[in-house]
């Protein structure tokens, strides 16, 4: 399995590295170092899907410097930027494994991913840490990255970008949406209270109640009501 990541990971960003390193990604987040463009290379091409994409990746990191800032957590951003972008590596090939959590996997499959992107391996406990606890359902443990990540991945099952990420994924053959309107209701209901910074906490409250509104209204809409 591990010869088969490096071989994927080396096709993918080999090219990459012959050049001189981007500047920035898509939203501005910086790649300052080697093994950052060859991360972020892998993520671009392999880890693309409308919920758990390279975007939602994208997004994660931004919001946890925003948390850590807030809550005055000082985070390594290297553990951050590692964890964010390879958090989700388990839905996509070849790392997928079935029957385990997703965290955990990539908190096993990323070691050898970032061993050959070049990255500074004394740190991967702490990224390893964040994968694992990434969920709304997961206790992050202690380490700052881990507790930003776990807040900034349970923001974006909320609000306008949780109903988007979730409807996106019902597809043309599914009878109606009404499944993923339960599962996005329940979501608002359960998620705020599992986040843990004071930040995301009072963020979390904001899109709830805008998922929630989004949600009545739709439902009134798809009822024929036009009064509301």
């Amino acid at each position: 399995m591990a010869a088969l990541a490096a071989f994927l990971f080396g096709t993918l960003c080999g090219n990459v590295r012959a050049s001189e390193p981007s500047a920035t990604s898509a939203s501005g987040i910086a790649l300052d170092t080697p093994w950052k463009v060859s991360v972020y290379a892998l993520a671009r091409k392999t880890f693309v899907h409308p919920a758990w994409g390279w975007q939602h990746s994208e997004r994660n990191y931004a919001v946890s410097l925003g948390l850590a800032k807030a809550d005055h957590l000082t985070v390594d951003t290297d553990v951050l930027f590692a964890a964010a972008f390879l958090h989700d590596m388990a839905a996509f090939a070849p790392f997928q494994k079935e029957g385990v959590e997703h965290g955990d996997v990539a908190a096993k499959a990323s070691e050898s991913v970032l061993r050959d992107a070049g990255f500074p391996m004394v740190k991967f406990p702490a990224v390893a840490a964040a994968e694992r606890g990434h969920m709304f359902y997961s206790d992050p443990g202690s380490r700052p990255e881990a507790i930003v990540l776990h807040d900034a991945d349970s923001l974006d099952f909320l609000g306008a970008m949780g109903a988007a990420r979730l409807l996106a994924l019902v597809g043309e053959k599914a009878p109606s949406v009404d499944k993923t309107v339960a599962e996005l209701r329940s979501f608002a209901h359960d998620i705020p209270p599992k986040l843990l910074t004071k930040s995301g906490r009072a963020l979390g409250v904001t899109r709830a109640l805008e998922l929630t509104a989004f949600l009545d209204r739709f439902e009134a809409e798809n009822s024929g009501d036009i009064a509301r």
